[in-house]
């Protein structure tokens, strides 16, 4: 009995910028068919859905206006990047310290691991509370809610990738005499990088999310989270959706560059073939 192989087909990926394209077009539909809900069929009073033209007034006011109250948006996303970054800095170091302490030692893996998991299905807006009773109504309650939500999805991520290394590579290295953090620092972490960087990118993602919630509750002075707050208190939705379409972009603009960088470190290993 003879059998035949059928030689798998390549799957082709649409190229960036025919992605790109489509999605500006998705984009320019959406943003007609607010137009057409707001501006020609009028829906909704103003004060209940304003139209793309004015929360395009308050982004404008917001990032170089000259009123005594304009300016606020470009000054609340200054304070926010600094708070979400250096949140998210002391995340990634904490959390990769203790990952990798995490893959290098299994019981600390089991304990530890399981408890974060469990953490990490909690809210970050349930942290607030006991980060302003602790620290305050302050900046540093912020910082705690950001690293904290930053710092579980990177000691898990390290964690994971390093136990989903090959067997062979970690075969190999001990066979060249590597034992505990030296093969694991050596031999384990490097081959774990592509995975790990994907959970870098979903750290960053809790991370943004949790700034902007504990912002909004602690009532941090200039940021999108205290924007937020002027424009429920002013019933000025404008300013909301203003802000709200602010928090998007920036937060999918880093995302996007994490995944350049993702992506560039996958060809790297040959993971993914170059378009």
């Amino acid at each position: 009995m003879t059998t035949t192989l059928d030689t798998p087909t390549p799957v082709r990926r649409p190229s960036r910028w025919r992605v790109l394209g489509w999605q500006l077009l998705g984009l320019a539909l959406l943003l007609a068919l607010w137009w057409l809900v707001t501006d020609v069929l009028r829906l909704y009073p103003p004060y209940v859905f304003p139209s793309p033209r004015a929360v395009g007034t308050e982004i404008s006011y917001g990032l170089w206006g000259t009123g005594p109250q304009d300016g606020k948006l470009l000054a609340g996303i200054g304070n926010s990047l600094r708070r979400v970054l250096v949140g998210y800095a002391i995340a990634v170091l904490l959390g990769g310290v203790v990952g990798l302490l995490m893959g290098a030692w299994r019981p600390l893996r089991d304990t530890l691991g399981a408890y974060l998991t469990g953490i990490q299905s909690v809210p970050s807006i349930a942290f607030v509370p006991f980060a302003i009773l602790f620290f305050g109504l302050n900046e540093r309650a912020v910082l705690f809610v950001v690293i904290l939500e930053g710092f579980i999805p990177v000691a898990l991520a390290v964690s994971g990738a390093l136990m989903n290394v090959p067997p062979a590579l970690r075969i190999a290295g001990r066979t060249l005499g590597a034992r505990g953090l030296d093969l694991t620092t050596g031999v384990l972490l490097p081959s774990a990088v592509p995975s790990i960087l994907t959970g870098l990118r979903t750290a960053w993602s809790f991370a943004w999310r949790a700034l902007v919630g504990a912002e909004l509750l602690v009532s941090a002075s200039a940021s999108l989270g205290a924007q937020l707050e002027i424009g429920r208190n002013t019933a000025n939705i404008a300013l909301v959706i203003a802000t709200i379409l602010t928090i998007g972009v920036i937060g999918g603009v880093f995302d996007a560059l994490l995944r350049v960088l993702e992506t560039r470190v996958r060809r790297d290993y040959g993971l993914e073939v170059p378009q």
